[in-house]
């Protein structure tokens, strides 16, 4: 028997769907920012430092989107790249504390 998922889990699923809509052009940086940013039940589960640098990172990738170019400050690519470490990591702790 499958065990519903939590609203954190649920709320990590849709950031890494809205994450690989953007990676494949079909969302823009503000869209998935607003997104990120309204995880309210996936960011409780975590502890406030995965906040604190998940906002860094979408700070960034909004300011990257305003070139039309990678900038000298800030890589798209390495921003997703880093998006997709935290979501990994993010999965690692949700799924830590959901087997406790």
């Amino acid at each position: 028997m499958k065990l519903a998922a939590s609203p954190a889990q649920d709320q990590l699923q849709a950031f890494q769907d809205a994450l690989e809509s953007f990676r494949a052009g079909g969302l823009t940086a503000h869209a998935l920012s607003d997104l990120a940013r309204g995880q309210s039940a996936l960011l409780a589960a975590l502890p406030e430092k995965f906040s604190e640098v998940l906002h860094q990172l979408m700070d960034r990738l909004e300011s990257s989107a305003l070139f039309s170019e990678e900038s000298c400050s800030f890589s798209q690519r390495d921003l997703i790249d880093s998006l997709q470490m935290w979501a990994d990591e993010a999965s690692l702790r949700i799924s830590g504390s959901a087997s406790v």
